[in-house]
Protein backbone atom coordinates (compact mmCIF):
# COMPACT_ATOMS: atom_id res chain seq x y z
CA UNK A 1 0.00 0.00 0.00
CA UNK A 2 1.29 3.47 -0.77
CA UNK A 3 2.47 5.37 2.24
CA UNK A 4 1.69 9.06 2.64
CA UNK A 5 4.78 11.08 3.36
CA UNK A 6 4.66 13.57 6.13
CA UNK A 7 5.73 17.09 5.36
CA UNK A 8 9.37 17.71 6.12
CA UNK A 9 8.52 20.91 8.02
CA UNK A 10 5.63 21.41 10.37
CA UNK A 11 3.04 23.76 9.02
CA UNK A 12 3.85 23.05 5.36
CA UNK A 13 0.79 22.86 3.16
CA UNK A 14 -1.99 25.03 1.80
CA UNK A 15 -2.42 26.97 5.05
CA UNK A 16 1.25 27.87 5.13
CA UNK A 17 1.16 28.95 1.49
CA UNK A 18 -1.72 31.30 2.29
CA UNK A 19 0.20 32.72 5.23
CA UNK A 20 3.24 33.32 3.07
CA UNK A 21 1.06 35.06 0.47
CA UNK A 22 -0.51 37.33 3.10
CA UNK A 23 2.90 38.18 4.48
CA UNK A 24 4.17 39.02 1.02
CA UNK A 25 1.17 41.30 0.43
CA UNK A 26 1.75 43.09 3.73
CA UNK A 27 5.42 43.58 2.96
CA UNK A 28 4.58 44.90 -0.50
CA UNK A 29 2.07 47.38 0.93
CA UNK A 30 4.57 48.59 3.52
CA UNK A 31 7.16 48.96 0.79
CA UNK A 32 4.82 51.01 -1.38
CA UNK A 33 3.94 53.29 1.53
CA UNK A 34 7.61 53.80 2.34
CA UNK A 35 8.43 54.54 -1.31
CA UNK A 36 5.56 57.01 -1.52
CA UNK A 37 6.77 58.82 1.58
CA UNK A 38 10.33 58.93 0.32
CA UNK A 39 9.17 60.08 -3.10
CA UNK A 40 7.45 63.15 -1.74
CA UNK A 41 10.16 63.83 0.81
CA UNK A 42 7.55 64.88 3.34
CA UNK A 43 7.82 62.20 5.98
CA UNK A 44 6.57 63.19 9.41
CA UNK A 45 3.68 62.94 11.81
CA UNK A 46 0.83 65.17 12.86
CA UNK A 47 3.17 67.19 15.08
CA UNK A 48 5.39 67.96 12.08
CA UNK A 49 2.29 68.96 10.13
CA UNK A 50 1.13 71.38 12.81
CA UNK A 51 4.53 73.04 13.28
CA UNK A 52 6.68 72.76 10.16
CA UNK A 53 3.92 72.98 7.55
CA UNK A 54 2.22 75.98 9.16
CA UNK A 55 5.54 77.78 9.65
CA UNK A 56 6.64 77.14 6.07
CA UNK A 57 3.23 78.15 4.71
CA UNK A 58 3.32 81.42 6.67
CA UNK A 59 6.80 82.31 5.44
CA UNK A 60 5.84 81.42 1.86
CA UNK A 61 2.84 83.76 2.13
CA UNK A 62 5.09 86.61 3.35
CA UNK A 63 7.52 86.11 0.46
CA UNK A 64 4.63 85.88 -2.00
CA UNK A 65 3.08 89.12 -0.77
CA UNK A 66 6.36 91.00 -1.09
CA UNK A 67 6.99 89.59 -4.57
CA UNK A 68 3.42 90.34 -5.55
CA UNK A 69 3.79 94.01 -4.63
CA UNK A 70 6.54 94.40 -7.24
CA UNK A 71 4.56 92.28 -9.71
CA UNK A 72 1.57 94.59 -9.26
CA UNK A 73 3.74 97.64 -9.96
CA UNK A 74 5.07 95.87 -13.08
CA UNK A 75 1.46 94.96 -13.99
CA UNK A 76 2.24 91.27 -14.32
CA UNK A 77 0.34 89.85 -11.33
CA UNK A 78 -1.63 87.54 -13.63
CA UNK A 79 1.70 86.13 -14.77
CA UNK A 80 1.82 84.25 -11.47
CA UNK A 81 -1.14 82.16 -12.56
CA UNK A 82 0.57 81.30 -15.82
CA UNK A 83 4.02 80.69 -14.33
CA UNK A 84 2.57 78.27 -11.79
CA UNK A 85 1.33 76.16 -14.70
CA UNK A 86 4.86 76.01 -16.10
CA UNK A 87 5.75 73.76 -13.15
CA UNK A 88 3.10 71.21 -14.18
CA UNK A 89 5.33 69.20 -16.60
CA UNK A 90 8.00 68.80 -13.93
CA UNK A 91 5.46 67.74 -11.31
CA UNK A 92 3.93 65.26 -13.74
CA UNK A 93 7.31 63.75 -14.61
CA UNK A 94 8.14 63.51 -10.90
CA UNK A 95 4.96 61.54 -10.21
CA UNK A 96 5.57 59.40 -13.29
CA UNK A 97 9.16 58.43 -12.41
CA UNK A 98 8.77 58.43 -8.62
CA UNK A 99 10.89 61.32 -7.34
CA UNK A 100 10.14 64.47 -5.37
CA UNK A 101 7.46 66.52 -7.22
CA UNK A 102 8.75 69.76 -5.70
CA UNK A 103 12.15 69.20 -7.31
CA UNK A 104 10.49 68.35 -10.63
CA UNK A 105 8.35 71.46 -10.51
CA UNK A 106 11.35 73.60 -9.53
CA UNK A 107 13.35 72.41 -12.51
CA UNK A 108 10.76 73.21 -15.17
CA UNK A 109 9.67 76.38 -13.39
CA UNK A 110 13.13 77.90 -13.25
CA UNK A 111 13.97 76.77 -16.79
CA UNK A 112 10.71 78.24 -18.06
CA UNK A 113 11.34 81.52 -16.24
CA UNK A 114 14.78 81.89 -17.83
CA UNK A 115 13.33 81.03 -21.25
CA UNK A 116 10.65 83.71 -20.84
CA UNK A 117 13.21 86.35 -19.89
CA UNK A 118 15.53 85.43 -22.77
CA UNK A 119 12.71 85.35 -25.34
CA UNK A 120 11.49 88.74 -24.17
CA UNK A 121 15.02 90.14 -24.47
CA UNK A 122 15.67 88.76 -27.97
CA UNK A 123 12.24 89.18 -29.60
CA UNK A 124 11.25 92.51 -28.09
CA UNK A 125 7.77 91.23 -27.23
CA UNK A 126 6.17 91.90 -23.86
CA UNK A 127 6.52 89.63 -20.85
CA UNK A 128 2.85 88.68 -21.01
CA UNK A 129 3.19 87.53 -24.63
CA UNK A 130 6.21 85.34 -23.87
CA UNK A 131 4.53 83.91 -20.78
CA UNK A 132 1.50 82.98 -22.89
CA UNK A 133 3.65 81.05 -25.38
CA UNK A 134 5.51 79.09 -22.70
CA UNK A 135 2.28 78.57 -20.74
CA UNK A 136 0.49 76.88 -23.64
CA UNK A 137 3.38 74.52 -24.30
CA UNK A 138 3.94 73.61 -20.64
CA UNK A 139 0.24 73.03 -19.94
CA UNK A 140 -0.06 70.67 -22.90
CA UNK A 141 3.06 68.72 -21.89
CA UNK A 142 1.96 68.58 -18.25
CA UNK A 143 -1.46 67.20 -19.13
CA UNK A 144 0.15 64.48 -21.23
CA UNK A 145 2.78 63.27 -18.75
CA UNK A 146 0.92 63.56 -15.41
CA UNK A 147 -0.65 60.24 -14.30
CA UNK A 148 -4.42 60.47 -13.89
CA UNK A 149 -4.35 59.41 -10.23
CA UNK A 150 -1.89 62.20 -9.38
CA UNK A 151 -3.43 64.96 -11.51
CA UNK A 152 -5.63 66.37 -8.72
CA UNK A 153 -2.70 66.69 -6.32
CA UNK A 154 -0.57 68.35 -9.00
CA UNK A 155 -3.28 70.91 -9.72
CA UNK A 156 -4.59 71.62 -6.20
CA UNK A 157 -1.70 70.64 -3.89
CA UNK A 158 -1.78 68.65 -0.67
CA UNK A 159 -1.05 69.78 2.89
CA UNK A 160 1.33 67.04 3.99
CA UNK A 161 3.73 66.83 6.94
CA UNK A 162 6.98 68.67 6.24
CA UNK A 163 10.31 67.15 7.19
CA UNK A 164 13.10 69.18 8.84
CA UNK A 165 14.98 69.06 5.53
CA UNK A 166 11.95 70.41 3.69
CA UNK A 167 11.59 73.16 6.28
CA UNK A 168 15.28 74.07 5.93
CA UNK A 169 15.04 74.30 2.14
CA UNK A 170 11.86 76.34 2.41
CA UNK A 171 13.44 78.73 4.90
CA UNK A 172 16.45 79.14 2.62
CA UNK A 173 14.26 79.89 -0.41
CA UNK A 174 12.14 82.35 1.56
CA UNK A 175 15.21 84.15 2.90
CA UNK A 176 16.64 84.31 -0.63
CA UNK A 177 13.47 85.89 -2.04
CA UNK A 178 12.96 88.42 0.76
CA UNK A 179 16.64 89.34 1.07
CA UNK A 180 17.19 89.81 -2.66
CA UNK A 181 14.05 91.90 -3.10
CA UNK A 182 14.92 94.07 -0.12
CA UNK A 183 18.50 94.57 -1.30
CA UNK A 184 17.42 95.58 -4.83
CA UNK A 185 14.19 97.38 -3.93
CA UNK A 186 15.42 100.90 -4.75
CA UNK A 187 16.91 99.87 -8.10
CA UNK A 188 13.77 97.92 -9.02
CA UNK A 189 11.45 100.77 -8.10
CA UNK A 190 13.55 103.29 -10.04
CA UNK A 191 13.63 101.03 -13.08
CA UNK A 192 9.85 100.54 -12.88
CA UNK A 193 9.08 104.25 -12.89
CA UNK A 194 11.85 105.44 -15.26
CA UNK A 195 13.92 102.89 -17.11
CA UNK A 196 15.82 105.65 -18.95
CA UNK A 197 16.91 107.30 -15.70
CA UNK A 198 17.88 103.91 -14.27
CA UNK A 199 20.03 103.19 -17.32
CA UNK A 200 21.67 106.60 -17.02
CA UNK A 201 22.57 105.80 -13.41
CA UNK A 202 24.20 102.54 -14.49
CA UNK A 203 21.43 100.15 -13.47
CA UNK A 204 21.25 97.04 -15.66
CA UNK A 205 17.55 96.68 -16.40
CA UNK A 206 17.86 93.31 -18.14
CA UNK A 207 19.68 91.77 -15.22
CA UNK A 208 17.13 93.19 -12.77
CA UNK A 209 14.30 91.77 -14.85
CA UNK A 210 15.92 88.33 -14.94
CA UNK A 211 16.54 88.39 -11.18
CA UNK A 212 12.93 89.35 -10.52
CA UNK A 213 11.56 86.66 -12.80
CA UNK A 214 13.70 84.03 -11.05
CA UNK A 215 12.49 85.23 -7.64
CA UNK A 216 8.96 85.22 -9.01
CA UNK A 217 9.39 81.58 -10.00
CA UNK A 218 10.85 80.61 -6.61
CA UNK A 219 7.92 82.30 -4.87
CA UNK A 220 5.41 80.38 -6.95
CA UNK A 221 7.34 77.20 -6.17
CA UNK A 222 7.02 77.82 -2.43
CA UNK A 223 3.24 77.75 -2.72
CA UNK A 224 3.03 74.79 -5.09
CA UNK A 225 3.14 71.99 -2.52
CA UNK A 226 0.35 73.58 -0.47
CA UNK A 227 -1.94 75.05 -3.14
CA UNK A 228 -0.94 73.24 -6.34
CA UNK A 229 -0.35 74.61 -9.82
CA UNK A 230 -3.79 76.22 -10.09
CA UNK A 231 -3.99 78.14 -6.82
CA UNK A 232 -0.35 78.99 -6.01
CA UNK A 233 -0.68 82.31 -7.84
CA UNK A 234 -3.38 83.42 -5.37
CA UNK A 235 -0.64 84.09 -2.80
CA UNK A 236 0.90 86.58 -5.22
CA UNK A 237 -2.23 88.25 -6.60
CA UNK A 238 -4.61 88.71 -3.66
CA UNK A 239 -2.50 90.39 -0.87
CA UNK A 240 -1.01 93.16 -3.08
CA UNK A 241 -4.42 93.89 -4.58
CA UNK A 242 -5.87 94.39 -1.10
CA UNK A 243 -2.86 96.43 0.03
CA UNK A 244 -3.12 98.72 -2.99
CA UNK A 245 -6.70 99.61 -2.05
CA UNK A 246 -5.83 100.35 1.58
CA UNK A 247 -2.91 102.76 1.15
CA UNK A 248 -1.08 104.89 -1.40
CA UNK A 249 2.27 104.97 0.40
CA UNK A 250 4.80 102.57 -1.05
CA UNK A 251 6.26 101.39 2.25
CA UNK A 252 2.82 100.76 3.75
CA UNK A 253 1.70 99.04 0.58
CA UNK A 254 4.61 96.59 0.69
CA UNK A 255 4.14 95.97 4.42
CA UNK A 256 0.43 95.21 4.02
CA UNK A 257 1.11 92.96 1.03
CA UNK A 258 3.65 90.93 3.01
Amino acid sequence: MPQHRRPMFRGAGPGTDAGHAQGAVRRALRGRQRVAQERTGLMGGSEALSVYAILLGTLAAIAAGLTGSFALMKRITLAGDVISHIALPGIGLAFLFGFNPVLGGATTLLVGTVVIAKLEERTGLTTDAMIGVVFAASLAIGALVTPNQDLAEALFGNLRPVSPLGLTLGLGATALVIGTLWWNRHRMILHLFSSELATTLGINGRRLNLIFMLLFGVTVLLGLQFLGALLASALIMIPPTIGRRLTHRLSHFMAISA
